[in-house]
C-alpha cells in the first residue's frame, strides 16, 4: 500500500483526478469503481472540469458504484443514484453506469445480479474509496466476518449519525444498504482511497499501523498489491 500526503483537499482531488485521467487515456474502455459521500465531491468537480475542457473522455468507459441505501427511490435526493447523477453522470459523457438498485423487491437477488454484472464487465479496473470514521469502506461496517460479494447490511449507529446531516428533520433515513463486499473491493485491479480532514486523522493513524483488523474494514487494503492512499495534511496529522 502506497501512502501519499498532500497539502490540502484540493491537492488530493487533483492528484486522484490525474489517476483517473491516466486510466482513461491508457484504457478508454475502463471499468471504473466510484464512491459517494462528501469526500469525492471535489474530485467529481475536477473530473467535470477536465471533461468540459476536453482533457478527459468517458465515452467508452463504464462504472459501478460501491453502494446504495435500501430501500430508497432513485428519485430521492439522498439516494446515491441521485447523488451520482447530480455530481457527475449528468455532466459527462460516460457510456454506462450501474448502481445497486435500492428499489429492488428482493435485495438478495439484486446483490447477486449486481455481482454478475460486474463480472460480465470484466471486473473493476480502478476503484475509488472513502473511509468512515469507524474505518468502513463502502458500507462494510466493523465486524468479525465479511461477505465477499455484494450484500445487504445493517448500518451501524456511527454511520447513521455521520450520514444524518444529509437528511432533513423528520425525514426517513434508511437503516440498511446494499454494498460491495470486502472481497469484491479487493478484486479491483487498482484502488485509490481518499482520506481528508482532521476528523479522519484517528482512523488514518490506525490504518497505517500496518496491521489488519477485522474491526477496521479499510485495513484489508494492506493486502492489496496496488492500493494508494491519498491524505491531506489534516488527516495525516501533519
Amino acid at each position: 500500500m502506497k501512502k501519499v500526503v498532500l497539502d490540502n483537499y484540493d491537492d488530493v482531488c487533483r492528484a486522484v483526478a490525474d489517476i483517473y485521467s491516466r486510466q482513461l487515456r491508457e484504457k478508454p474502455h475502463s471499468v471504473l469503481g466510484l464512491a459517494t459521500g462528501g469526500t469525492p465531491i471535489g474530485l467529481y468537480e475536477e473530473l467535470v472540469r477536465r471533461y468540459n475542457a476536453g482533457e478527459i473522455d468517458f465515452s467508452m468507459a463504464r462504472s459501478f458504484n460501491l453502494d446504495e441505501y435500501y430501500p430508497i427511490s432513485k428519485s430521492h435526493p439522498q439516494s446515491y443514484d441521485y447523488f451520482m447523477r447530480e455530481n457527475l453522470f449528468d455532466k459527462i459523457n460516460i457510456a454506462r453506469y450501474s448502481i445497486p438498485n435500492g428499489e429492488a423487491d428482493d435485495p438478495v437477488a439484486e446483490c447477486e445480479r449486481y455481482d454478475g454484472e460486474i463480472a460480465a464487465a470484466g471486473g473493476i479496473d480502478l476503484m475509488l474509496l472513502g473511509i468512515g470514521l469507524n474505518g468502513h469502506i463502502g458500507f462494510n461496517e466493523p465486524s468479525d466476518t465479511y461477505p465477499i460479494g455484494t450484500y445487504l447490511v445493517d448500518l451501524t449507529e456511527s454511520s447513521l449519525t455521520a450520514n444524518s446531516r444529509f437528511f432533513g428533520p423528520g425525514e426517513h433515513q434508511p437503516g440498511r444498504a446494499l454494498t460491495m463486499g470486502i472481497g469484491a473491493i479487493l478484486s479491483s485491479r487498482s484502488i485509490v482511497l481518499m482520506i481528508c480532514g482532521a476528523n479522519k486523522a484517528p482512523i488514518a493513524k490506525r490504518l497505517f499501523e500496518g496491521k489488519v483488523y477485522t474491526g477496521v474494514p479499510a485495513s484489508f487494503l494492506l493486502l492489496h498489491p496496488d492500493a494508494t492512499i491519498f491524505l491531506d495534511k489534516a488527516a495525516a496529522g501533519a
